[in-house]
């Protein structure tokens, strides 16, 4: 517990006190957000006013979760695992993915930086040694940070791709790698096109992440192993890899959030960017696959999901009546906005359906674990 709230309150502190600092440096380099105003439909006036806004902040709350997470544990007296270093590689990689196109676009001044398929390549790249680490290095236990399975609040024991991977190895390990890099690029690209509103997705990613810390905990206190708690009932304890440590670096991004959203609240000081907004997505990912949890984690993540799902949905739509919008515009928060609700309006209110979505997800874990005692 120690190390828990010691790597929340010093990610925290870090973003919250040191980004004034950074926003300088921002400033001397030039890191000016492109506004992209020729969409149909779209408002630009309203918009084009946080044209050269800071941007690329996500690199604060990146750098705040990893030093938050590393003094937090070792203060503690835990020191950093195998499960946690992979959560900072997610975040890192999606990061550096969104970095680089972040970059292109200040560089070139055009919203356009790098294209769809180029991004999920490098998600790709991102996932596939991720994947690959996951299911090797057990500790004692003969646990290995991630599953042969595909999960939703526990293992299903029917979606095993552990048995093809012993009776077939190279298919198995390709459709274990193409479902989490499906999953991978799911939620950050989720996570992206949510960020659209001065915090929104700030906000939105404290109660997912926060969720997830509450998870994990909870598998922490609930091990079948490695704890000197004893389950209730063995069939309703967790075997999940180093739990409190993924605690621990869930609670440093929640920290490193909270201190960057005090200065990207309405009227946003400093915007994400692309780095900030897929690296969210990469621990969100990796949270759910080394907890367990994957399907569950389209439930708590459901406001990025319905995002994703509002352009998913238009585009059909589009394409099925020959031009007809389903929406003013996607994603859907933009829809609110031009049916004339103020930005911070529409910012909170999403906050509620964040927190919503977030409590129903963690409440079915609950409820499962009471069915099984």
């Amino acid at each position: 517990m120690r190390s828990l709230l010691a790597a929340g309150a010093i990610s925290l502190a870090f973003t919250l006190l040191l980004a004034p600092v950074f926003f300088r440096m921002f400033r001397a380099w030039g890191w000016g957000q492109v506004i992209r105003t020729d969409g149909e439909g779209f408002n630009a006036p309203k918009h084009d006013t946080k044209r050269g806004t800071l941007t690329m902040g996500g690199v604060i709350f990146i750098l705040g979760t990893v030093v938050g997470y590393v003094a937090g544990t070792y203060a503690g007296g835990n020191p950093p695992t195998l499960s946690g270093w992979l959560v900072i590689w997610s975040m890192l990689g999606f990061g550096m993915v969104g970095f680089i196109d972040d970059f292109m676009k200040v560089k070139m001044q055009h919203y356009a930086g790098l294209s769809g398929w180029k991004k999920i390549v490098g998600q790709i790249l991102v996932m596939v040694p991720f994947g690959i680490v996951a299911l090797n290095f057990p500790n004692r236990a003969g646990l290995t940070p991630a599953t042969g399975y595909v999960s939703f609040i526990r293992d299903i024991d029917v979606l095993s791709f552990a048995t093809l991977m012993t009776a077939v190895p190279i298919v198995g390990w390709f459709l274990y790698l193409l479902w989490i890099s499906l999953l991978g690029t799911g939620f950050s690209n989720s996570v992206n096109l949510t960020d659209g509103l001065d915090g929104l997705a700030a906000g939105a990613g404290i109660f997912v992440v926060g969720a997830y810390s509450l998870i994990a905990f909870w598998q922490f206190n609930q091990a079948c192993v490695g704890t000197s708690i004893s389950p209730d009932n063995l069939t309703a304890c967790y075997q999940v890899r180093d739990p409190l440590d993924l605690a621990i670096v869930s609670a440093s991004v929640v920290g490193s959030l909270a201190g960057f959203l005090w200065w990207n609240a309405p009227k946003a000081k400093i915007f994400m960017g692309d780095v900030g907004s897929m690296a969210i997505g990469g621990v969100i990912v990796a949270m759910a696959i080394l907890t367990r949890t994957e399907l569950l984690g389209v439930l708590i993540a459901g406001l990025f999901v319905m995002s994703s799902g509002s352009v998913i949905l238009q585009r059909l739509y589009f394409k099925m009546t020959r031009g007809k919008r389903l929406f003013l515009m996607s994603p859907i928060h933009h829809h609110f906005e031009l049916r004339g609700w103020h930005e911070s309006t529409i910012v909170v209110r999403f906050w509620i359906i964040a927190a919503l979505f977030s409590i129903t997800g963690v409440g079915l874990m609950y409820i499962d674990w009471l069915s099984r005692v």
